[in-house]
This record gives C-alpha cells, sequence and structure tokens, in this order.
C-alpha cells in the first residue's frame, strides 16, 4: 500500500460515484492518508478531531463526523474505535485494496490521451510516480531534543524529574508512533500548563508513559471556565473538591461515564456542567 495507490482507488470511486462526493470528502480522505504517512504508515492510528477540522476547514462538529462516517461506510477507512465523546480521538486504519480492476476512470483517461494523440500526432511523454515518503526514520539528534526540553527538576518544589538514560528509549517508542511536532507540542503545552495552574510536574518516565492528549485537554478547560462563568461560580472553588487538580476531575468524569452512566446518554459535556451545578448548589 502506498499514496498513490490510495489516490487512485479513490478517485476511481469518485468518478463512478459523483452524486456522492464533495470536496470535504476529499479533502478528509487524504488528510487521514497524509497522517498515516507520517506516523509511518501506521496499521491503527488516532485521529484527533480538533486537528483534522483545522486542517481541511470544517468547522461544524457534525459536518465532520458526517464525512467521516461516510468514507468508513464506502470501506476506505475502517473505525477501529470510536471516539467517547467529541473532544477525543477516533481510531482508524486505511483498508487495504487489493483487487486491481479495470475501473471507468482508467478508460476513460486512455481514450482521452489515445485521442490526444491521434489529434496531435505527438508521443505522450512517461508519467514519472512520485516518490511516496518511507517510514520514517528515530534518529538519535530528535530523541536528544526532546529529552532536552523536559527539566530535570519540578519548576514548583524543586525536587527531581527522575530523568535517566531509559526515557530515551521511551522516546524512540514514541517517535514510532507520534511525529516529532507532536512530541514536542505535548511537552509545552503539558509544562506551560503546570506552570499557569502552579502544578506539580511529573517524574518524566510517567509522563511519557501516559502523554496527555493536548487536544481533549484543551477543548475540557475551555468547558470547564464557560460553565463557571455561566453559573458564576469560582472556578477554584470547584477544583478544591478535587485537590486543586484538573486532571482529577477529568478522570473522574470519564470513570463515571465508563461505568455508572454507561448505558445512558450522558456526555462529558453535560456530566461536568451537572458537577459544577451541584457544587453551587
Amino acid at each position: 500500500m502506498n499514496g498513490y495507490e490510495l489516490s487512485r482507488k479513490w478517485f476511481d470511486f469518485c468518478f463512478e460515484n459523483p452524486e456522492k462526493i464533495k470536496p470535504n470528502h476529499t479533502a478528509l480522505y487524504f488528510f487521514c492518508v497524509e497522517h498515516c504517512n507520517r506516523l509511518g504508515w501506521k496499521e491503527k492510528f488516532g485521529l484527533p478531531t480538533t486537528m483534522a477540522k483545522e486542517a481541511i476547514g470544517i468547522r461544524s462538529y457534525n459536518t465532520y463526523i458526517n464525512t467521516l462516517t461516510d468514507i468508513v461506510d464506502w470501506g476506505f477507512i475502517k473505525m477501529i474505535e470510536k471516539s467517547k465523546n467529541q473532544y477525543s480521538s477516533n481510531i482508524i486504519a486505511l483498508s487495504n485494496f487489493d483487487k486491481a480492476l479495470d475501473k471507468a476512470l482508467d478508460k476513460a483517461l486512455i481514450k482521452h490521451v489515445t485521442k490526444q494523440s491521434e489529434s496531435t500526432s505527438e508521443s505522450i511523454d512517461s508519467i514519472d510516480k512520485p516518490i511516496t515518503n518511507k517510514p520514517k526514520t528515530t534518529n538519535k539528534e530528535h530523541i536528544d531534543y526532546v529529552y532536552s526540553l523536559y527539566p530535570t527538576k519540578c519548576f514548583i518544589k524543586n525536587t527531581s524529574t527522575a530523568k535517566c538514560s531509559k526515557n530515551k528509549e521511551q522516546i524512540k517508542k514514541l517517535l514510532k508512533e507520534h511525529s516529532l511536532e507532536h512530541l514536542v507540542e505535548v511537552i509545552k503545552f503539558y509544562l506551560g500548563d503546570c506552570k499557569k495552574g502552579k502544578v506539580f510536574i511529573k517524574n518524566f518516565g510517567t509522563f511519557l508513559n501516559n502523554l496527555p492528549d493536548i487536544e481533549e485537554a484543551t477543548t475540557q478547560k475551555g468547558l470547564l471556565d464557560q460553565f463557571c462563568d455561566e453559573m458564576n461560580m469560582d472556578r477554584s472553588k470547584v477544583l478544591r473538591k478535587f485537590d486543586n487538580s484538573e486532571e482529577k476531575l477529568y478522570r473522574q468524569i470519564e470513570f463515571d461515564l465508563q461505568n455508572r452512566y454507561k448505558n445512558t446518554t450522558q456526555t462529558f459535556e453535560s456530566l461536568l456542567k451537572q458537577k459544577i451545578k451541584a457544587l453551587n448548589e
């Protein structure tokens, strides 16, 4: 499987089903292909909702999820695991296509090229196949750079973050699943968030074993601020109930959703609002 083969299969389908296809479908599918390529053609991978929407210019969540569902229904993407809510990632895989069939688009292009050749009496130059990115390799410079971003001491309590050579092995494994840019963004986001909230930072090994989902975290913080403002509730009062830790609050909500509210219509957003409202009464 490579980008050229996936592109050919997609446009075969588009040519044969013009009534189904919209520009959003093509944009989202090729973003998925590009994302998979950057991850070294990983078999299964996460597709962050916010990142995908921004990349292809879709603002509406409903438009995005309907577009993704169409592509899944048409067999170009396999849905491995649906996101728990609109703020987390779907786990997907690109479908493999093994059948090499002559499609209508192939025949139409051949017919067009033949007519053009006959009318101009010129030979048709061969088209060079674009070079597909090979699975990325992890180099020492990238590992060392990521390692250098994390402080050796917590900037709040001045204790060691237990950085050691084993962390570089962890980083090496992570770079096979994530891009360098993503790891850098996650570390900078986490450290900045800890400084802002005056929260103790985790040991480096613990952090690498449990990378935060910055897309989900950003959305969750925005919802917390929004609901506190709507109910005229002191944000710090809410967090005091959870040891001044937003992470504990969010973990509690996710736990409740997976257990207490497993078979209900409760969402992260509605449950967060419910908890804030209860504290305000």
